[in-house]
């Protein structure tokens, strides 16, 4: 696991978890998940052709961060919402910078191979 943060729990190594998995892992009933996913933008679970829930290890580790903040920071949800965003936009431009980069050099590459 990356970085251990005290607030995470163990996540088995699968790419998608129902969400009875993800209720037991972070210690929550199903409802409260649902109804973050609408508090908070970041928690996209896909839908299966079912119509099943199926989160990624991403999404469970956006959710325990949401809880720890909620229980043990006692933070609003909109205190943990403006939190979230926050860090996210200030992770963001690094990723911005990153793609660009990236996208500058496969130009690069591409130009060299017409080149040829």
């Amino acid at each position: 696991m990356r970085d251990q943060k005290p607030y995470q729990a163990k996540i088995p190594d699968k790419f998608y978890f129902k969400i009875g998995e993800v209720s037991k892992i972070a210690g929550l009933p199903g409802h409260v998940l649902r109804f973050w996913e609408t508090e908070f933008k970041r928690i996209k679970p896909r839908r299966t052709e079912t119509g099943q829930r199926s989160y990624t290890k991403k999404d469970i580790e956006i959710i325990l961060e949401i809880k720890h903040l909620l229980h043990e920071k006692k933070f609003t949800i909109d205190g943990a919402r403006k939190y979230i965003n926050a860090k996210t936009a200030a992770e963001s431009p690094n990723a911005r910078q990153l793609l660009e980069d990236l996208r500058t050099e496969l130009t690069d590459i591409r130009k060299l191979l017409d080149d040829n």
